[in-house]
């Protein structure tokens, strides 16, 4: 059996279920704005439901993972092209407890990764967060002062809590 035929055979699963999502799939022809203008930064995490924890459905909001939730420059590019072309009028920002980028220092991140690879990865920056609520107030921060984010977009900073599924409001 060839390579490609051996990796392609592990994404069967993944292919047998989008054939059964797509039966009922309800969401063609949707233009791609946030329908209830709201974009969500959050951690790449499993355990986070971006949708499901704000009561939302596919189509009500933009929606941008990355390791610890931050807003990066490529968040702060996503959120302002939401703001501008894809009616975003509220940003919810919200990282979560428990989380290894925050619970990890960079040393750490470096050493997990480089023994899991068997490589050197000690000249890989990981962005660990020694302080969760100061990393979360600098984002907010960022987000509200950029100057194509109107100070008429609502922009929240929260904790979500990855054991009881509620998000507590800090900024």
């Amino acid at each position: 059996m060839s390579e490609k035929t051996t990796v392609t055979k592990r994404f069967d699963d993944l292919l047998e279920a989008n054939r059964a999502f797509a039966d009922n799939f309800a969401l063609g022809g949707f233009d791609g704005v946030a329908r209830k203008g709201v974009a969500v930064v959050t951690c790449m995490d499993s355990r986070i439901d971006p949708l499901g924890m704000l009561g939302l459905e596919p189509g009500d909001a933009k929606i941008f993972r990355n390791p610890g939730g931050r807003v990066d420059s490529s968040a702060l590019e996503a959120l302002v092209l939401g703001v501008h072309l894809l009616n975003v009028d509220r940003i919810v920002i919200a990282p979560h407890t428990r989380c290894a980028m925050a619970s990890s220092s960079e040393q750490e991140l470096r050493e997990q990764v480089g023994a899991s690879a068997g490589e050197d990865a000690s000249w890989v920056h990981f962005h660990a967060i020694d302080d969760q609520r100061a990393a979360l107030a600098q984002d907010v921060a960022s987000v509200r002062s950029h100057p194509l984010v109107p100070d008429s977009v609502a922009v929240g900073g929260f904790i979500y809590d990855v054991d009881t599924g509620l998000l507590e409001q800090l900024f």
